[in-house]
C-alpha cells in the first residue's frame, strides 16, 4: 500500500545493496559474512518469561526455540516496553519507551491508539537503506483501514498480511486477514496462524535471492486467550483443563513455526546471513480458563500480564546468527524492546532516528558487551481497564489505577497512582522499592529503609514522562494544499548524508517546477532540504498520485502521495459538513458527516448532542484528527460548537481532547481540556481572508480511548 513516508527498495530503479556503503563490521563477530544481514523477528503474543524451556520450562515443550538458544545468545533481563500489548508494540517499532511512545495504553471500546505520519519505525529506517520489510501476523493499531498513516503499508511494511485491529487479532478463525490495502476473506474455518505462517515462509522464498537483504517480522497471535488451536497433540493425555491442555499446544506450536522459519532459511541457503530474534510482548496471560502458575509461566517472577512487576514485562529474548553470534551464551544487559530499532539499524548500517530513547545491543549480539551502551535507567508506564484476578491480586487490587515502575541498575521501584491520574501529588502514590540482587520475586518492599532512593527515583519517573512528544523531523516527506507540493528531507540521523538530490514525479500530462534548490552536496545532522513544487494539472482533472523520491550517497527514500486540486470555495453560506474538504484524517474510523460516534461511515450514528440539545448538522472525529476546508479568502466567519458529545460520554467519562482552529497555518484557537463534563466551547472566528481552514483535535490525557469529539454546527458565512 503507498505510505506518506515509503522508502524504495528492491524496485529496478533502486541502486542495489553491494552498490551501496556497508556497515562497519562489528567488532569481534566470529567470521560473520559481509554485507548487511537478513533479519528475521518472531514476536510471541502474552509468551511469558518461564514459558519456554531455555528458561526453565518443564511442562510445555519448546526444542526449536531451545535450539536457537543453546545455538546462540540468550538475554536474561530483556523487557518489554509494557505488560500489555498494544503500548509494547508501539515501543518496540519506534524505539520509544512508555513515557513517550505514541501509543501507551491498549486500546478499550473507546477508541485505538494509532501511529501517525513522523512516527519513524524500524521499518522505515532499514527500506531506507534498501530493504525489503513484511509483516505478517499482529499489527495492533488502529483504524482498521487502509490508507492511513497507521497502517503497516504506511509505517514501512511493504508487505502485510494479518490484523490490523487489536480486538480483530483475538480471533483465530476470523472471517478475513488484511492483506497490504484490502480484506482478503478466508474459508471457513481456517486457523489463522497456520495461514500467517505460510505467507511468511513465502515471503523468505521470494527474497532469499535478493539482490536486497530482509526484514521478516513474523507477529502471530500465539498464544493470546482464547486458547484455541487445531490440536492440543502430546498434552490430550494431560489431567488439565482444557484451556490448559490447548495453551500448551498454541506454546508448542509457536515453537514449530519459529522451527519453520530456521529449517526455510536453511534449505534457501541464507541462514549463515541472516539474525534471527525471538521475544514476547509482555508476561503471560490467565484469560480464558489459563492457569498460568499450573506452567510456572513466569517462572522466578512476581506478576502476569498488567503488572508492572517483573513477571509483567521481563520476558524471554533470543538472538540466532551463524557465524555471527557465538553459541550458547547469555546476557545479563538489561535490554529493553524498544533496543531493536537502534539494533537492526547497527547491523544494517541503516541511518536511525537520534531522538529515540533506545540502545543498539548489537555489540553484545557480537561478543564484545563492554561496547554496549547502558541505559541509566527504564521506565514502564500502565493504565490498563482490563483486569484479570490474579494480576489484580499482585497489585493488591490496583489493577485500574494508573501505575509506573523504574529499574535503575538493581533497584526496582513500583508506584501506583491514588486512581487514573498520574498528575496527582507524589506523596498520594504507593511506591514499593525491591532490590533485585537480592529479592529477584520481588517479594520485600524495602521503600521504607531507603527513602533517598525512593525520591531519586521518583525524580526519574517524573522526567522520564513527557505529555507530548513531538518527533524530529527524518527521512522524505511530502504535503500537498492542492496548488503545490512541499517535499522535505531531514536528516535526523547521527551522520552527515551526502550527494543529496530530491525530485518529484507526477502523471503524465501534469507538471512539477521546483520553486527551490533539489540538490545538497551535504545534509548535516538536524538539517534538512525542503522544496516547493508549483503542481499543474490539466482541467478538469481530479486527484492524482505525486511521488517524492530523494537519495543520497548511501540511502534511497520514495514517498508517494496524493494530490487533490482544491476544491472550489463556498458560494453561499454553508455547513462545513455540506462542503468537500481538502483532506480528513482520523484517529479512529471516518470522519463522520452529521453523526457523532466516530467510528464507521456516515449514517450509522446518532445525531451530534450536548447536554440533550441536539444539533441537526456537523463532524465526528475521533482524536487524533485534522479536516482541511478551501474558503479560498471567500469567508467572513467561522462559528461552531466544539466538545464531547453525549454520546461518546454515556460511554465512559474518561474523555480529554483540546480543539485547535488554524488557517493558513496561524492558529486562530485553541480551546480548554475538553470533556464531557465541560460541556462544549462556542467558536466564532473572523476568517476573512483565509484560504485554508484547519479542524483540528488532539489528545489532552495521553490516552486516544473515548476521545471522540465532535464539531457541532460548524458554519461559515460568504462575504458577499
Amino acid at each position: 500500500m503507498p505510505s506518506r513516508r515509503h522508502f524504495l527498495a528492491g524496485s529496478a530503479a533502486v541502486v542495489g545493496l553491494a552498490a551501496l556503503p556497508q556497515p562497519a563490521a562489528l567488532a569481534a563477530a566470529p567470521a560473520a559474512p559481509a554485507g548487511p544481514p537478513n533479519l528475521v523477528v518472531v514476536l510471541a503474543d502474552d509468551l511469558g518469561y518461564g514459558d519456554l524451556g531455555a528458561y526453565g520450562q518443564k511442562l510445555i515443550t519448546t526444542p526449536r526455540i531451545d535450539r536457537l538458544a543453546a545455538e546462540g545468545l540468550r538475554f536474561t533481563d530483556a523487557y518489554a516496553a509494557a505488560a500489555v500489548c498494544a503500548p509494547s508494540r508501539a515501543a518496540l517499532l519506534t524505539g520509544l519507551h512508555t513515557g513517550h511512545a505514541p501509543v501507551r495504553a491498549n486500546p478499550d471500546s473507546g477508541g485505538q491508539g494509532s501511529l501517525r505520519d513522523g512516527d519513524t519505525t524500524v521499518a522505515e529506517v532499514l527500506r531506507a537503506r534498501g530493504y525489503r520489510t513484511g509483516l505478517f501476523g499482529k499489527w495492533g493499531f488502529g483504524p482498521e483501514a487502509a490508507d492511513q498513516p497507521s497502517h503497516p503499508g504506511a509505517r514501512g511494511f511493504e508487505e502485510f498480511y494479518g490484523y490490523i485491529d487489536h480486538g480483530h487479532a483475538h480471533q483465530y478463525r476470523p472471517a478475513y486477514l488484511w492483506h497490504n490495502g484490502a480484506k482478503e476473506t478466508l474459508a471457513a474455518g481456517t486457523y489463522a496462524p497456520e495461514a500467517i505462517a505460510a505467507r511468511a515462509l513465502d515471503f523468505i522464498d521470494a527474497h532469499a535471492a535478493g539482490p536486497d537483504p530482509f526484514l521478516l517480522f513474523l507477529t502471530p497471535n500465539l498464544p493470546h486467550a482464547p486458547s484455541e488451536v487445531p490440536d492440543v497433540g502430546a498434552y490430550a493425555s494431560r489431567t488439565w483443563s482444557q484451556s490448559d491442555k490447548a495453551h500448551a499446544a498454541q506454546i508448542s506450536l509457536l515453537d514449530a513455526q519459529v522451527g519453520a522459519v530456521v529449517d526455510r532459511l536453511r534449505a534457501r541457503g541464507i541462514a549463515e546471513r541472516t539474525v534471527v530474534l525471538v521475544a514476547s510482548d509482555n508476561g503471560p496471560h490467565e484469560e480464558g480458563g489459563v492457569n498460568p502458575d499450573l506452567f510456572d509461566a513466569n517462572g522466578p517472577l512476581r506478576g502476569y500480564k498488567r503488572n508492572l512487576y517483573e513477571g509483567g514485562v521481563r520476558v524471554p529474548l533470543i538472538a540466532w546468527a551463524p557465524g555471527r553470534i557465538a553459541a550458547g551464551t547469555t546476557s545479563a544487559r538489561p535490554t529493553p524492546l524498544h533496543d531493536l530499532l537502534p539494533t537492526l539499524a547497527d547491523l544494517a548500517g541503516a541511518p536511525a532516528p537520534t531522538d529515540i530513547d533506545g540502545l543498539s545491543a548489537a555489540p553484545v549480539l557480537a561478543g564484545t558487551p563492554a561496547l554496549a551502551p547502558l541505559h541509566g535507567h527504564l521506565y514502564w508506564y500502565r493504565d490498563e481497564q482490563g483486569v484479570t484476578s490474579r494480576a489484580n491480586a499482585q497489585d493488591g487490587g490496583r489493577a485500574k489505577r494508573v501505575a509506573e515502575a523504574i529499574r535503575k541498575d538493581d533497584w526496582k521501584g513500583v508506584r501506583f497512582a491514588p486512581a487514573r491520574d498520574r498528575t496527582a501529588p507524589d506523596g498520594q502514590w504507593r511506591f514499593e522499592l525491591y532490590d533485585l540482587a537480592t529479592d529477584l520475586g520481588e517479594q520485600r518492599d524495602v521503600a521504607a529503609a531507603n527513602p533517598a532512593v525512593v525520591a531519586s527515583l521518583t525524580a526519574l519517573l517524573r522526567s522520564s514522562w513527557a505529555d507530548t512528544y513531538p518527533r524530529r523531523a527524518w527521512g522524505l516527506t511530502v504535503a500537498s494544499d492542492g496548488v503545490t507540493a512541499t517535499t522535505r528531507l531531514a536528516n535526523g540521523s547521527a551522520r552527515a548524508w551526502t550527494d543529496v538530490r530530491v525530485g518529484l514525479a507526477v502523471p503524465t500530462g501534469w507538471t512539477a517546477v521546483p520553486a527551490g534548490a533539489v540538490t545538497a552536496a551535504t545534509l548535516a545532522p538536524g538539517a534538512s532540504l525542503t522544496t516547493v513544487w508549483k503542481v499543474t494539472a490539466p482541467a478538469s482533472t481530479g486527484s492524482g498520485r505525486l511521488t517524492a523520491s530523494a537519495t543520497t550517497s548511501a540511502f534511497r527514500f520514495t514517498t508517494p502521495s496524493d494530490f487533490a486540486p482544491l476544491p472550489a470555495p463556498p458560494t453561499a453560506d454553508a455547513y462545513l459538513s455540506d462542503l468537500p474538504w481538502v483532506s480528513a484524517a482520523n484517529g479512529w474510523g471516518p470522519v463522520e458527516r452529521d453523526r457523532s460516534n466516530g467510528r464507521k461511515e456516515a449514517g450509522d450514528g446518532t445525531p451530534i448532542a450536548f447536554g440533550g440539545v441536539v444539533h441537526a448538522k456537523g463532524l465526528g472525529v475521533h482524536a487524533p484528527s485534522e479536516v482541511v476546508y478551501h474558503l479560498g479568502g471567500r469567508a467572513g466567519r467561522f462559528t461552531a460548537l466544539v466538545g464531547i458529545d453525549d454520546f461518546s460520554t454515556k460511554q465512559s467519562a474518561a474523555g480529554a481532547t483540546r480543539a485547535v482552529v488554524r488557517a493558513d497555518g496561524r492558529t486562530l484557537l485553541t480551546t480548554p481540556t475538553l470533556t464531557g463534563a465541560s460541556g462544549p466551547v462556542a467558536i466564532d472566528l473572523d476568517v476573512r481572508g483565509v484560504r485554508l481552514l484547519h479542524l483540528v483535535v488532539e489528545d489532552a490525557n495521553a490516552n486516544s480511548a473515548f476521545d471522540h469529539t465532535s464539531w457541532a454546527r460548524a458554519h461559515v458565512t460568504v462575504v458577499q
